[in-house]
């Protein structure tokens, strides 16, 4: 079974180009089912879709989230998929089992006034300051997931033509930035950038203290130093502003193909609970402004 677990996890990564959070919870998912099933003395070719099911609603009654038991079965079906189409397994016997239902819930968006307090945080007075407000201000400017974000290099940004180049699972998208990031980021790179930098040929745009990329650690630090200096009770992470910059575009007249395009979705589905997002909060207003409410 070994095996085929590493075969299924270059086949994620080669033919799927997928992501190393996606091919970490997947391989989680299918290791997790394999011994299951070695600890039920079955192998590959004798699991059915009754072990299958019998393994999923085992999940369920663990106390696993429907979306997670959801996501598991998502990667079993994976699975076997890669190695049906490598000529390893003759069926899939995850193919018809039901996941489970999943009640999505509506993302944690920020108001534009709390986006206002929190992008103030960062103080321009010093190296950190400087770069610490090109981040977020970016980040609020292009909806980035915080894995775009971190992997930019300088040559992605296009300041002069006012675009930003984000690559991200073998897509390239071209997102707009406004005027206040141009200006922040243009100041980061022209007076900052240098100064933190200890290897000159070092691509990456945004740098930690000492000089190399920034990882996700760090930027998810400085994301919670910078809520907290700012007061707000919401739960701030990355994700918060990619939500938040999707819900205002939206209630300000975007489109939801011009979302979806800057948000790099590959399914419009994925777009539209926006939508349902900005709709809940026009009733909460109306329940909250209406004399007969």
């Amino acid at each position: 079974m070994q095996d085929y677990l590493s075969t299924y996890e270059n086949y994620l990564r080669t033919e799927k180009n997928a992501s190393d959070n996606t091919v970490s919870s997947y391989m989680r998912d299918v290791r997790q089912f394999s011994a299951a099933m070695e600890k039920k003395d079955l192998e590959l070719g004798e699991i059915l879709p009754k072990d299958v099911e019998d393994y999923i609603h085992g999940q369920t009654r663990k106390g696993k989230s429907a979306a997670t038991v959801t996501r598991s079965l998502a990667s079993i079906k994976s699975f076997y998929n890669c190695l049906m189409n490598l000529g390893l397994a003759q069926s899939n016997p995850a193919k018809n089992v039901a996941p489970a239902k999943v009640e999505r819930k509506l993302p944690q968006v920020l108001t534009s006034a709390e986006v206002e307090l929190f992008l103030e945080q960062p103080e321009a007075t010093d190296l950190k300051g400087y770069r610490d407000r090109a981040m977020l201000e970016l980040l609020y400017a292009t909806g980035l997931r915080v894995t775009e974000l971190i992997s930019l290099d300088v040559d992605d940004l296009n300041l002069p033509g006012g675009v930003l180049h984000c690559r991200s699972k073998g897509r390239e998208r071209v997102i707009p930035l406004y005027p206040v990031a141009i200006r922040a980021l243009s100041e980061y790179l022209t007076n900052v950038r240098p100064q933190l930098l200890e290897d000159k040929d070092e691509t990456a745009l945004f740098v930690n203290m000492g000089g190399e990329r920034m990882s996700r650690q760090g930027f998810w630090k400085l994301i919670k130093h910078y809520q907290e200096k700012a007061g707000i009770q919401k739960d701030i992470t990355p994700h918060t502003l990619r939500h938040s910059f999707a819900a205002h575009l939206l209630e300000n007249g975007a489109d939801l193909r011009s979302i979806q395009e800057m948000l790099g979705h590959a399914d419009i589905s994925s777009t539209q609970i926006y939508s349902r997002l900005v709709n809940q909060h026009l009733k909460d207003v109306y329940r909250k402004a209406h004399p007969r409410a």
